[in-house]
């Protein structure tokens, strides 16, 4: 992977988990290089998996195993934006599913500490109608919610 823009993830040890994860959970995602530390460092032996080249949905990452004492924020998320209820429920329960936690709005976390959105269509439509009311009756109901229900958002939106 080349690039001039590259996102850098903190991890404790578990950048290639973290990256196979994303790997098979996200389409045109896949893991890169694997490179290996050529001595030992403060959190790790030489030989120790340091750095991980991989990609989510088409975007550029490396997973740096930097050791402990750097959690992962809501400052950073990976917001994907889904078609349907069918597509939400599968990333969603993906990463709740596999060790992860539920937040309000559409955000969740991964086993890691990974923030995600994982956003419908619909929902981001409905808050940018040019309806006032509208977009204030979206984001009502999203505020009620965990999961995005796209049910849910589509009755808010016709009032």
């Amino acid at each position: 992977m080349v690039s001039k823009n590259t996102i850098c993830l903190w991890y404790d040890g578990a950048a290639l988990d973290a990256a196979r994860f994303y790997a098979e959970t996200f389409p045109d995602s896949a893991v890169g290089a694997v490179r290996h530390a050529p001595g030992d460092y403060p959190s790790g032996k030489a030989g120790d998996v340091l750095v991980v080249e991989f990609s989510v949905l088409g975007i550029p990452c490396i997973g740096m195993n930097g050791g402990p004492g750097v959690p992962h924020t809501l400052a950073f998320s990976f917001q994907v934006a889904t078609g349907d209820q069918a597509e939400t429920d599968r990333y969603w329960n993906a990463i709740v599913g596999n060790g992860g936690e539920e937040n309000e709005c559409g955000w969740c976390k991964d086993r890691w500490g990974m923030s995600w959105q994982i956003t419908p269509r619909v929902l981001t439509d409905g808050l940018a109608d040019p309806d006032p009311a509208v977009a204030r009756r979206v984001f009502a109901a999203m505020m009620t919610m965990r999961k995005i229900d796209v049910a849910a958002i589509e009755a808010a939106r016709r009032g």
